[in-house]
């Protein structure tokens, strides 16, 4: 890494990376995450219908993340940034108009680009910049935990926009009211989106010294062949895989805090917000530790929390707790969050070239955030197919299964790299 990328980096740029990279996902996924027994009344869809609308998504994303990757070596991030998040804010005019299923599927489609395309890329490689040569850990400790931040001050912003107009004492809520609020919501939400957007396109900005070190003059296939060359790509991309799943996972939280737990619609909005509270916690501090060791280590410790605590929600015990609940959801969501802020940390370890992070980045999710694509369905199949508890254990013996992959994979980058900290 050159001496220019290994100065400190103002924090403005940081807090914007933060702000943006959270702010692009809060139509599509944050409030689905928060307001999960809302949404599927208020667009009448049932799990598995809201699931098709993710895998909808997920597959243009897929090409996306490919052919998104190369551009984002190519040009500023700003640029690429600040235009993906005005045009995802468009998409909410459409989200708070009562849109049909087959609407919903065409937006889903339309976000699948906007976020991906454009963003994506862009976003993880201006962090790797600001985290320069030694700070890699704390760069992406910074930019997941403060993207958790960010969502979970949307999602208490959401919760008391939506308890303005319904009651969180109330058992039932009529339509009209829950409608109207969950509207408000998206509008709200679009208009902060696409602000950020203009902020960011203004002022995430990198001095054309800088610049020209990172961006490549032309996109060419050798790129990709080099990328694909690197043992590191793909050990990553059944990592991140396997993470990708615990995460989406995570969405269900409030809709058991709902049909399990017997949470009014309010109550669960706001279990799903405090899982939000974890993620700040659980970047700042894994980023810090991973710098003072590897971050891969930390990694595999992320993929054992998670496996823990899917048994301990697959067991059905903890329904009869509260508190039980509650530290469940603590342990799942550090195992979760770890391997999350982390996955992406580990490229400087795994020795991939910061001039084709955008690439590797984009060849990568290829594979990795497929999960766009079946997580949803088989999600939805699990709860609409077995209502209750049963469903929900069937859900997380599946993030068990997935988890203890991750961790051998993890395994597996710990060890072949494990000289590379002291080279």
């Amino acid at each position: 890494m050159t001496q220019a990328t290994s100065n400190k980096k103002p924090w403005h740029y940081i807090a914007l990376l933060i702000l943006a990279g959270e702010a692009v996902f809060i139509l599509p996924f944050v409030l689905a995450r928060v307001f999960r027994a809302t949404v599927l009344d208020v667009f009448n869809v049932t799990n598995t219908e809201l699931g098709y609308c993710f895998s909808i998504y997920g597959l243009v994303a897929l090409g996306s993340y490919l052919i998104g990757g190369p551009l984002a070596d190519r040009f500023p991030p700003r640029k690429l940034m600040g235009a993906a998040l005005v045009l995802t804010a468009a998409g909410g005019l459409v989200y708070a108009n009562d849109p049909s299923l087959t609407t919903l599927k065409i937006l889903y489609g339309y976000w699948g680009f906007t976020t991906i395309f454009l963003f994506w890329a862009g976003m993880i490689k201006a962090t790797r910049f600001w985290g320069g040569s030694d700070s890699q850990g704390k760069a992406f400790g910074f930019l997941d935990g403060g993207r958790g931040l960010v969502g979970a001050l949307f999602g208490l912003l959401g919760v008391f926009i939506f308890s303005l107009f319904v009651s969180d004492t109330a058992s039932e809520i009529d339509g009209s009211n829950s409608a109207a609020a969950f509207q408000s919501v998206i509008l709200v939400s679009s208009a902060i989106v696409a602000t950020i957007g203009v902020i960011v396109f203004f002022f995430l900005k990198i001095k054309s010294s800088n610049e020209k070190e990172i961006l490549k003059e032309r996109i060419t296939f050798q790129n990709i062949k080099e990328v694909l060359r690197l043992r590191a790509v793909w050990l990553l991309m059944i990592i991140i895989l396997c993470a990708y799943v615990g995460y989406k996972i995570t969405d269900i939280f409030s809709l058991y805090a709902s049909e399990v737990m017997g949470y009014t619609e309010v109550e669960a909005a706001k279990t799903g917000t405090f899982l939000l509270f974890i993620r700040p916690i659980v970047g700042v501090l894994v980023g810090f530790l991973a710098d003072r060791s590897r971050a891969s280590l930390y990694l595999c410790i992320g993929f054992a929390l998670s496996i823990v605590g899917a048994f301990l929600f697959a067991s059905g015990y903890i329904a009869s707790s509260d508190a039980l609940f509650f530290s469940t959801i603590v342990i799942t969501a550090v195992g979760v969050y770890a391997a999350r802020v982390l996955y992406f940390a580990v490229m400087k370890e795994g020795r991939i070239p910061l001039a084709l992070t955008g690439t590797a980045v984009g060849v990568i999710s290829f594979i990795g955030y497929t999960p766009d694509i079946f997580a949803g369905p088989m999600i939805g199949y699990f709860l609409d197919g077995w209502k209750g508890v049963q469903g929900h254990s069937y859900v997380f013996y599946t993030l068990a299964g997935f988890s203890f992959v991750g961790f051998l994979a993890s395994i597996a980058y710990h060890r072949h790299f494990r000289n590379n900290k002291a080279s």
